[in-house]
């Protein structure tokens, strides 16, 4: 174990697993570079199955240079039908070449058109149209450029393979690695982190504390025009001259600033409310998800600095069980289905994670979670103590409530790893991150992973 870099730190991963130094480099230098291909589980009809019993036209398309809302906005234009009849079960970013399936409402396969940037597949019909809950995961094919120290990756993978607990378990064409499983910078902002802070303002009921952190905290990964409008806003609270100098591409934090500047005198909390609140509800419920991603994360690095397993449990751990649905070769936990670990049951959980059964798990918190017991339950409080946080604080108006979950603290998947051009693929559950892999063998700026 070894500190992680600072811009990790300040979101709660606090340290590598891995002793070894990182290899260096950056991911991204190419959208080729970056190639991810959905793992879904979506039953399809024959193309010819009745358009009545039938309505939905699945295809997979393999996408370059488009982001998918972007493009499921071209194939809605492009077929002449509204937005809200193209559906897909995973949102990818338009810096890789990435594979996914998109359903659309009432089309025929002849009337899917040629965009540039897609090769598109014609599946199938459905009776339904692709949801979240259809995506089981993702596979990554990443290259590393102009690494430093590219030998390295071979022992960085053998001290992931021990923290995974999973000697033994490996074959010719990959090894089996494990890594804590953390929320990546994504979570937080990868140049600006500021998420959590505005999500953790929300759950204290600080609203004017959580809009200032959105609209100020200026940082240096941005332009400078950028930086002296948020300085301006934190010095002056003037928000009609604000207008003037935030940037139109700072589009939700006009939308903010445009509330408080049509209110009459000094804003009081109900106006900050109200200000969150003219940002999109993904957004919304993104602050509060990034709190408590935040939280998780701490509780993770707590429990490395005790040197506690995170493949097996101890006395008084939450595990979640596996999702039997789950594509072939696939670890994908269920957190709906908990059991609490007494120390009568530690052998036989413990064989249970062994086979990938079971997973240890802690807190995204909640108005209805329920802490660990033993050592990790002391982790767990003394992070909310740190934070000022409750269950209860999660009581929260519109968007913003949340009733919490349980997530595993490992993440496990098969490695495979070519050193000519360095090269890591592997597959991940939904909801994990590809980051959380890569930085372990890079161990850089995490604005260098993508």
């Amino acid at each position: 174990m070894r500190p992680a870099h600072p811009i990790e730190q300040a979101v709660g991963m606090e340290h590598y697993v891995s002793e070894t130094d990182g290899v260096g480099g950056r991911l991204r230098e190419d959208d080729e570079h970056f190639r991810v291909r959905e793992l879904e589980r979506f039953d399809t009809e024959p193309v010819d199955a009745s358009m009545d019993a039938y309505p939905h036209l699945v295809f997979r398309a393999t996408l370059q240079g488009w982001d998918t809302n972007d493009f499921a906005s071209r194939l809605s234009d492009a077929l002449g039908v509204s937005r809200e009849r193209v559906n897909w079960a995973g949102t990818k970013d338009k810096y890789a070449v990435t594979t996914q399936l998109f359903s659309v409402y009432g089309a025929d396969p002849e009337d899917v058109p040629e965009i540039d940037g897609a090769d598109i597949e014609v599946l199938g019909r459905a009776g339904r149209n692709l949801e979240f809950g259809d995506l089981a995961g993702n596979a990554f094919e990443l290259v590393v450029s102009d690494p430093d120290r590219p030998d390295n990756a071979v022992a960085i993978t053998d001290e992931l393979h021990e923290f995974g607990g999973l000697e033994g378990q490996e074959n010719d064409d990959a090894t089996s690695i494990g890594v804590p499983n953390f929320f990546g910078q994504q979570r937080f902002g990868s140049r600006r982190p500021v998420t959590h802070e505005v999500g953790l303002a929300i759950a204290r009921g600080d609203w004017e504390g959580a809009v200032m952190a959105y609209l100020g905290n200026p940082t240096d990964a941005e332009p400078e025009s950028t930086q002296e409008a948020r300085a301006f806003v934190e010095e002056t609270r003037d928000w009609q001259e604000a207008l003037e100098r935030v940037p139109n591409r700072l589009r939700y934090e006009r939308s903010m600033i445009h509330a408080l500047a049509e209110h009459d005198g000094e804003p009081g909390p109900d106006e900050f409310r109200a200000a969150l609140e003219r940002v999109p509800s993904n957004l919304q419920r993104l602050f509060v998800h990034a709190a408590q991603s935040y939280a998780f994360n701490l509780m993770l690095s707590k429990r490395l600095e005790r040197g506690l397993p995170f493949d097996r449990p101890i006395d008084g751990d939450v595990v979640c069980f596996s999702d039997t649905d789950a594509p072939e070769g696939l670890e994908l936990p269920d957190p709906d289905r908990l059991q609490r670990v007494d120390e009568r049951r530690v052998d036989s959980v413990t064989r249970h994670c062994e086979r990938g059964r079971a997973f240890v798990t802690a807190p995204l918190v909640g108005t209805e979670t329920e802490l660990a017991d033993g050592e990790q339950g002391e982790i767990e409080r003394a992070v909310l103590d740190e934070l000022d946080l409750e269950p209860a604080d999660f009581d929260l108006p519109g968007e913003f409530h949340s009733t919490g979950t349980r997530r595993a603290i490992l993440l496990r998947t098969d490695l495979s790893l070519e050193t000519d051009l360095l090269t890591l693929s592997f597959a991940l559950p939904k909801g994990s991150y590809a980051t959380v892999v890569s930085r372990e063998y890079l161990k850089v700026d995490p604005v260098h992973l993508g």
